[in-house]
């Protein structure tokens, strides 16, 4: 043991603290210091859970914040967080103990300048616009005389007074007021219900089905007409079956719901008009017509009066027609009258020259000498005929004899065989036949099958003989 062993531990003044309690009172310190703040930065990773919190950073050039806006506030935002918005944030900030770090609970959010917001609004455009939701084809016709006109917009204020004074001006129509927030929270969800609500209405109930839409808004700024930019505004306006006719801000302010809509108004009022025309023109109009129709009655019934006036000159008169069709049936009785009794006597006479012509014993002698010709020629018909099929048998018989003796059949007889291949074809060479063919032999009797073997080395041809000399003559040498 050492000498040090019995010593008592070192005494300290400040007692030790739990983590807990360093937690719990980090937390109240940066809760109490900074229980309301305002942060602007670029958002990023925003994610929201299943439980329909959002989670997300805020990041500048150098350092970074998490964030987290709760289910209840995601709902009451104006705008949806997404990745690279710059916003300005508001909440408090406190800890979280469990990954010992700071976050910001947001309570507000919004873009942060002009700048940010045209930029988001630019990016909305052309991901809608590649959608297809712009397109031209899609576009449909406003009708001419609409007998119901829907409107979604507010209940207050001069936009719905301002639409409904010109249509009455202009002509009278039953208009049905959808009420709206048009600025704020909620207001760009209330205004695609109000579209899709409309298009629900099938007009068998007590509320008309509108034959046109208008969609409208008084002036502001861009922030204040930032509803009509939502994307679940513009896509409820596309999809609208009824024609919808956007009239958000005034002649210079655009939003994305212009570009979806059927017809873009740069007032409410111009949107009233371009619903109904005027009546007293529409009057004009058809009175204008009607004129016009007249006229046009009028000048073809005189065309057709002044041409049946020259085919009636062109007929002939019927008296005149009557008297001479008499005429001609007076000739015509007349020339009945004569006209059998000249026909039997001109018969009368052809039919005696005939008859002085004719003589009976010339014709039975004629019909006698034919009778005569024909049982001669009868008796020679018969034995020439017996001499022919008596020729042609023995040509027959010849001709068989010669071909059978020339047969396949009476070779094979002889001794001879024939090889065939396996398709029945004969073989008439070694070359064409490989070693294990299938090969057919057939004999004068029948036939085996046979399979080829290997080919046999070809045989060296026989020495030619050497000539002998000439016996005839003797030699000298």
């Amino acid at each position: 043991m050492s000498e040090f062993d019995d010593l008592p531990p070192t005494a300290h003044n400040a007692p030790p603290f739990t983590v807990s309690e360093v937690s719990a009172s980090l937390k109240r310190t940066i809760e109490d210091a900074f229980g309301f703040v305002r942060v602007r930065g670029e958002i990023s990773q925003p994610k929201v859970a299943g439980s329909g919190h959002c989670y997300l950073r805020l990041k500048d050039e150098t350092a970074a914040l998490d964030g987290i806006i709760w289910r209840g506030t995601m709902s009451k935002l104006s705008i949806r967080p997404e990745e690279g918005m710059e916003v300005i944030v508001s909440g408090k900030l406190t800890t979280y103990p469990g990954r010992s770090s700071y976050q910001i609970i947001i309570d507000s959010m919004e873009l942060a300048g002009a700048g940010a917001l045209l930029k988001l609004l630019e990016d909305r455009r052309k991901m809608l616009a590649a959608e297809g939701l712009f397109d031209e084809s899609r576009k449909k016709p406003i009708p001419a005389l609409p007998l119901v006109i829907g409107v979604v917009t507010s209940p207050t204020g001069a936009v719905i007074r301002d639409i409904l004074h010109r249509i009455a001006d202009r002509f009278p129509r039953h208009v049905l007021l959808w009420p709206v927030k048009v600025q704020g929270e909620g207001s760009a969800a209330e205004v695609a219900a109000a579209i899709a609500g409309f298009n629900a209405i099938d007009g068998t109930g007590k509320v008309p089905r509108p034959d046109v839409l208008i969609v409208a808004r008084g002036g502001g700024s861009l922030e204040d007409l930032w509803s009509f930019n939502e994307e679940i505004v513009v896509r409820a306006a596309a999809a609208s079956v009824i024609p919808l006719i956007s009239a958000v801000g005034h002649e210079t302010d655009w939003t994305l719901i212009d570009h979806a809509a059927d017809k873009r108004a740069p007032t409410p009022t111009a949107a009233a008009e371009m619903a109904v025309p005027v009546r007293l023109e529409c009057r004009a109009r058809v009175e204008q017509l009607a004129g016009r129709m007249m006229q046009g009655i009028t000048r073809r019934l005189e065309e057709r009066r002044i041409h049946l006036e020259g085919l009636v000159r062109g007929i002939p008169r019927l008296d005149v027609i009557v008297e001479q069709k008499a005429q001609e049936l007076d000739s015509l009785s007349e020339r009945l009258k004569t006209g059998p009794a000249k026909l039997m006597h001109t018969k009368q006479q052809e039919l005696a020259v005939l008859s002085a012509r004719l003589d009976p014993t010339r014709f039975r002698r004629e019909l006698q000498r034919d009778h005569d010709e024909l049982a001669r020629l009868s008796g020679r018909l018969v034995p020439a005929w017996k001499r022919v099929v008596r020729d042609t048998e023995i040509r027959v018989t010849t001709l068989a004899t010669r071909l059978e003796s020339v047969s396949p059949q009476r070779v094979l007889e002889r001794g001879y065989a024939m090889v065939t291949d396996a398709s029945g074809a004969p073989v008439t060479s070694v070359a064409k036949v490989t070693s294990g063919d299938a090969l057919t032999i057939k004999f004068g009797d029948g036939e085996v099958g046979a399979t080829a073997g290997a080919r046999a080395a070809k045989p060296m041809p026989k020495p030619a003989r050497a000539k002998k000399p000439d016996e005839g003559q003797g030699t000298l040498l």
